[in-house]
């Protein structure tokens, strides 16, 4: 195996087993694990193995490595940091929580991407917790009509089966399927309509995890529906269809569309790294010293385009060093002199 590989299935059993560890420490070697959600565990554990080894291959190519370093580099230069952080909530609020720049591509875009968006987050922040033990809930003596709140095995909160927080606990699920469920909708109907995104849709990249989502909502729905309304009936068989399109998108999570949930994050350190080069030098075109990118982006463009196997450089003659030193005004200047010189040429040998 390459090097690269052994690395990144190194990182990935390495944060699997960290989890892995942290569900029995959690659970207090598994006395408040619930035997009954172990697919749901093996399952999580395998996509956090996929996800973590798949974003180390990820990482480990040059451009991403780059830009991985130097957006590092940037947020924590010493001069600029308390700037950065001020920054990094602006953006981590308008880029993520608020989506804004899903916003500008269209409201009804914008409005499936949040809706799925906070549905997941709310069904994760219950689901995860409960899956690996880390949170259960108990009566205490001789009050039946309460619960205590347990996290990692110590008590924290207790409060009434009917109060608003029990509501929101225990069917915080109910709503994240309804949210859920009406984004998937508004994506389907933007599918169908905008021709636009029929032309280049794929069904493994957008079809099958619109349907994912809307099963293991409207699946979770039924189970609570049998529950709360029908005494249980085809409890188990509902438990079953859940619990089955639950594991196999967990296992679908780290190689299908749902991979760039963990990878958008990383546009915040490119933007510091844009931010960095716009205070920087800026990079000035060997040809007409005209200014057209940051230094900084220019020479690590270089350097990528070389471990690459990319080889741009230039003779001595032209009195330039490399390619990527001349602004692209000028290099379609260049690439119409160069035909008009092959053209003339050809035409004068014809003759």
């Amino acid at each position: 195996m390459k090097p690269e590989v052994i690395k990144s299935i190194g990182w990935g059993v390495l944060t699997a087993g960290i989890v892995a560890v942290m569900c029995v420490v959690g659970s207090r070697r598994l006395q408040n694990f619930d035997a009954a959600l172990v697919g749901y565990t093996f399952a999580t554990l395998f996509a956090i193995f996929g996800i973590t080894y798949r974003y180390a291959m990820w990482l480990q190519r040059p451009p991403t490595a780059l830009y991985f370093k130097r957006g590092w580099q940037m947020f924590l230069l010493p001069r600029f940091l308390a700037r950065n952080l001020l920054v990094w909530g602006q953006r981590v609020t308008s880029a993520f929580a608020l989506n804004q720049f899903i916003w500008r591509r269209g409201k009804m875009r914008w409005g499936a991407h949040w809706l799925i968006m906070v549905g997941c987050l709310m069904a994760a922040s219950i689901t995860f917790p409960l899956v690996f033990g880390w949170v259960h809930f108990e009566s205490p003596p001789d009050q039946f009509d309460y619960y205590i709140a347990y996290l990692f095995g110590f008590p924290t909160v207790t409060f009434h089966v009917d109060s608003l927080f029990a509501k929101f606990i225990f069917q915080g699920l109910v709503w994240a399927a309804f949210l859920v469920i009406a984004g998937v909708m508004l994506a389907f109907r933007r599918r169908m309509r905008d021709h636009g995104a029929i032309s280049v849709q794929q069904f493994g990249e957008d079809i099958l995890p619109l349907i994912l989502l809307f099963a293991i909502s409207i699946t979770g729905l039924a189970i609570w529906a049998s529950y709360k309304w029908m005494h249980g009936y085809a409890y188990e068989f509902l438990a079953i269809i859940h619990a089955v399109t639950v594991i196999f998108t967990l296992l679908w999570l780290p190689f299908g569309k749902f991979f760039h949930i963990f990878q958008r994050p990383a546009q915040l350190g490119v933007s510091f790294y844009k931010d960095a080069g716009e205070r920087g030098e800026q990079a000035r075109c060997a040809r007409c010293n005209e200014p057209y990118a940051s230094q900084l982006h220019v020479d690590d463009l270089i350097t990528v385009e070389r471990q690459l196997g990319y080889r741009y450089e230039m003779d001595a003659e032209s009195g330039v060093d490399h390619y990527q030193r001349i602004c692209p005004k000028c290099r379609r200047a260049m690439l119409a002199l160069a035909q008009g010189r092959l053209w003339q040429t050809a035409r004068s040998e014809s003759v």
